[in-house]
């Protein structure tokens, strides 16, 4: 017997009992429907962690001062005065995986516009700031050397800033705004970057020149941290271990002693973020993928079913001389046919259930290709699993007794 006409008889076998054979779907339908919807939620969420830890900057390198112990009690890292303006021009000097640097101080308080006040932090930088970190200027201009040189009072706001100060819709270039009790004059304003991966508002603050900061604010000559933007995210780790052997260098540590600074990149927090998204997106898969073996089983179950309602139609079918090979592949047929038609239907429930979760609900949402592919393949296996035995179990039988089958 061929290869259609056992096709033919088991889309005919299936046509006769429609209800059953669609419920006998149903499992395998919500199986890849779940998979597919699943890896899409998890697919969405790796993407945006991955876009907004790039609006970051994905190459940033940060260094802060270490901890260090006096008198066998760890000091507080934030009051160590380990870095210093050498420090970050021997880093913008000798360094050839460094593209930018930007020494960082910052302070906490209320700025003030008329009647208007907002708390909030102002940070001592460089213009590389703006590249280290990817911010841009959409109004006015940023501030340049010049104006580090002679310890300018002026700033560039962000856009948080903008909404809370100039409630009355007036331009904020060229005002002057109060920090504590100096004045500041805004020079130009930061395009909006809205909020990072962590929650933070990354509009609210003020930037002016880190020497202005240093003697007008703080009145220190130390940097509370360096920010470096890497020449590519690969050359991170190389930059790393540049940017340690000149600290080390400068200040002064022999080979036994622990560094007095801390080097921290966005690659660790990217495979961080990466791990942890993988992990949920792995264990999402999986309770999806429950649904599989269940339908999995129900297909089983109703092709042992299909075996016992058919036992004369088998004995006749051997007894004319179909071998038991043909009936094993018309078993198996049926079942792959409840799979992979579960499976298409399964695969376009899937992607508009995704769709659906993007527009109702607003969540990243990004549906791979290989999961539908892999979706769609596990359906196949399984329908070839669980239909096997029943199949083996009707091509077993001896066509006398299953003649005489009642």
């Amino acid at each position: 017997m061929n290869f259609t006409n056992l096709f033919r008889i088991a889309v005919r076998a299936l046509g006769n009992n429609k209800m059953r054979g669609f419920l006998t779907m149903l499992g395998i339908i919500i199986g890849v429907a779940s998979v597919i919807t699943m890896l899409a939620i998890g697919q969405g969420s790796k993407r945006s962690i991955r876009s907004q830890i790039a609006e970051m900057g994905s190459n940033m390198i940060m260094i802060h001062p270490g901890a260090d112990m006096r008198g066998g009690v760890r000091q507080d890292p934030a009051a160590m005065q380990s870095l210093k303006l050498e420090d970050y021009e021997a880093i913008v000097n000798e360094t050839r995986y460094v593209s930018a640097c930007s020494p960082s101080v910052s302070s906490s308080g209320q700025v003030i516009f008329g009647a208007n006040n907002y708390p909030t932090s102002i940070y001592g930088i460089s213009p590389d700031y703006l590249e280290i970190r990817k911010y841009s200027v959409a109004e006015g201009d940023m501030f340049g050397e010049q104006d580090i040189i002679s310890s300018a009072k002026v700033c560039v706001v962000g856009k948080t800033i903008v909404d809370n100060l100039f409630t009355n819709g007036e331009n904020p270039v060229g005002k002057i705004i109060r920090f504590g009790k100096i004045p500041f004059r805004i020079v130009g304003i930061l395009s909006s970057k809205g909020y990072n991966t962590m929650g933070m508002d990354q509009d609210d603050l003020i930037l002016a020149p880190y020497t202005t900061i240093q003697k007008r604010v703080l009145a220190i000559t130390h940097l509370q941290s360096i920010f470096c933007s890497a020449l590519s995210e690969e050359q991170t780790e190389n930059a790393e271990e540049e940017i340690s052997g000149i600290l080390r260098r400068n200040h002064k540590l022999r080979v036994t002693d622990d560094d007095d600074f801390n080097i921290r990149s966005q690659q660790e927090l990217s495979t961080m973020m990466n791990s942890t998204s993988d992990m949920m997106t792995v264990l999402l898969a999986c309770i999806a993928g429950i649904s599989l073996l269940v339908g999995g089983i129900g297909i089983m179950n109703i092709m042992y079913v299909s075996v016992t309602e058919r036992t004369r139609e088998i004995g006749l079918r051997m007894s004319i001389g179909a071998k038991g090979r043909d009936i094993l592949a018309q078993f198996l047929i049926e079942a792959i046919l409840i799979s992979v038609t579960g499976g298409l239907i399964g695969v376009i429930i899937g992607i508009g259930a995704a769709w659906m979760v993007k527009l109702f609900a607003g969540w990243p949402v990004y549906v791979e290709w290989y999961s539908v592919i892999l979706s769609f393949v596990v359906c196949t296996l399984t329908g070839i699993f669980f239909g096997w035995y029943p199949a083996r179990k009707a091509s077993e039988m001896d066509p006398i007794e299953a003649i005489r089958y009642e």
